[in-house]
């Protein structure tokens, strides 16, 4: 089985968005603030580029496991990309007052974070992060 290669590191989350433009150095702190608030976690390095918060364990029917942050963002060069790990069938009421976003599997993308309700993203982070430590307990 591969081994995941997403691991927390020794990488100052400071340092890493202290390079970042002032776009998407503002919208980092915010989310870290949010994140931090709602998971009660310091932000963690999560490979090269995720900003991550808390931790859990999963393991699946196929015996693939392995450790995940419970919430998290990577601000990329092109958009925000904010790591909503329960995916987003539990939050349609929040998804759809949100405003401009595109959606992976669990990936929420936003340009940046004036272009949606940054009250409804933090509904969204607080469910999210409720929802994640009732799946997985510490």
């Amino acid at each position: 089985m591969a081994e995941n290669k997403t691991k927390p590191t020794d990488v100052a989350v400071n340092d890493f968005i202290a390079v970042l433009g002032d776009d998407k150095l503002s919208d980092s702190r915010w989310l870290i603030e949010r994140m931090q608030e709602a998971t009660g976690e310091a932000p963690t390095m999560w490979g090269a580029s995720i900003i991550g918060f808390g931790k859990y364990h999963y393991r699946y029917e196929s015996g693939c496991e392995g450790d995940s942050c419970i919430i998290g963002f990577s601000p990329r060069k092109r958009e925000l990309v904010i790591y909503i790990m329960p995916g987003f069938a539990p939050f349609q009421g929040q998804m759809a007052r949100l405003g401009k976003h595109k959606t992976g599997q669990s990936c929420l993308y936003v340009k940046r974070l004036s272009d949606i309700d940054k009250s409804v993203l933090d509904e969204l982070i607080t469910a999210s992060v409720a929802w994640m430590n009732a799946k997985y307990p510490s």
